[in-house]
């Protein structure tokens, strides 16, 4: 919206520090509304809108400040922000979905994991009682689950496994956050079947969109590069776009660059030959964006793919889960006559 707004007050013909000022005026949120404060006091003191935005690299991506600073060597800002709304939208639509093919799965597993949590914690107990006064043996999956749920009610097992559980979780984060951690977790995306194939159309959706924004744009490949580099979360394809960059400073074509990338088996030939013809006709910006519609199309087809897959798995699981402990429940209630029979 800010974005947005900013383009059509420029293009309107309103100077960049009066159209700061009313934006932050009708800006409802508070930390956001402080950060357009401190932007337009930096505009107004003599900095270019791009150094002022560059004070705020989590809010305003490398991409964003790269374009608003072509935009201000060629005085085309308007067009410029309206392009990054373009882009913006799109990465929230991405978001959108990924987030909606995965709230599926999430609340299943919730549901599980209450479902269980209320047969282990309360259901099995109450029956514990009735065969315990009566001296019953009980079955021996039944007495499995009641095992278990006496473990998960010991608060000294809870304390010892919650401590557990936290000191794993705080060694996996530090972990992932070394080299090897993250190219270990980023390869498992990659390659999980059913999700590994929505994380690969994400990254080459996304890396062609902000190629095809940029070039359109005017900003020089080199930029571009750089941008997608950063704006590239996975530890492989920032290595390959590292590769690129630097063997198109060493005087190589882009397409020439990610052919010859050890490992590329990362972007598939036929965008290598569309990206390759884009460069021959200088239409390298419309040839990614191309690329860019058809991996977004791709995407949507694998979230669908994905749920569909998904939904009967997790409900095999859960019943399955769920079933063994409605059997350890009812197994003794077949047998209820000859216990209260003795």
């Amino acid at each position: 919206m800010f974005t947005t707004q900013l383009s059509v007050m420029l293009d309107s013909g309103v100077i960049l520090s009066d159209a700061l000022d009313a934006i932050n005026e009708q800006t409802n949120e508070t930390a956001f509304r402080s950060i357009i404060r401190a932007v337009t006091k930096s505009v107004k003191n003599g900095d270019s809108f791009s150094e002022a935005l560059a004070v705020y690299p989590k809010v305003f991506s490398s991409m964003f400040i790269s374009m608003v600073k072509a935009s201000e060597a060629s005085g085309k800002m308007p067009e410029m922000l309206r392009v990054l709304a373009g882009y913006l939208e799109f990465e929230f639509e991405i978001r959108k979905r990924l987030k909606g093919a995965l709230t599926y799965p999430f609340m299943m597993a919730l549901i599980a994991v209450v479902a269980t949590s209320m047969l282990i914690f309360f259901v099995l107990p109450k029956f514990m009682k009735i065969y315990e006064s009566r001296g019953a043996a009980l079955p021996g999956l039944t007495r499995l689950m009641v095992g278990i749920s006496n473990l998960f009610r010991n608060f000294k097992f809870l304390t010892v496994m919650s401590t557990v559980a936290i000191i794993s979780g705080i060694a996996v984060y530090k972990w992932s956050k070394t080299i090897s951690g993250r190219r270990t977790i980023d390869y498992i995306k990659i390659h999980t079947p059913i999700m590994g194939g929505m994380f690969v159309d994400m990254i080459i959706a996304r890396s062609m969109r902000i190629m095809a924004t940029m070039i359109s744009a005017g900003v020089s490949l080199l930029e571009t590069v750089e941008v997608i580099h950063g704006a590239t979360k996975n530890y492989y394809f920032q290595q390959l776009w590292s590769w690129v960059d630097e063997k198109i400073r060493n005087g190589y074509q882009l397409t020439e660059a990610m052919q010859i990338y050890p490992q590329n088996d990362l972007i598939e030939p036929s965008i290598l030959q569309m990206l390759k013809a884009g460069e021959k006709s200088g239409n390298i910006g419309k040839v990614s964006n191309k690329i860019s519609l058809f991996y977004e199309k791709k995407l949507e087809s694998s979230i669908v793919s994905a749920t569909k897959v998904l939904e009967p798995l997790l409900l095999i699981i859960i019943g399955g889960i769920i079933g063994i402990i409605a059997i350890a429940l009812l197994l003794p209630v077949f047998r209820i006559s000859s216990v209260i029979a003795h």
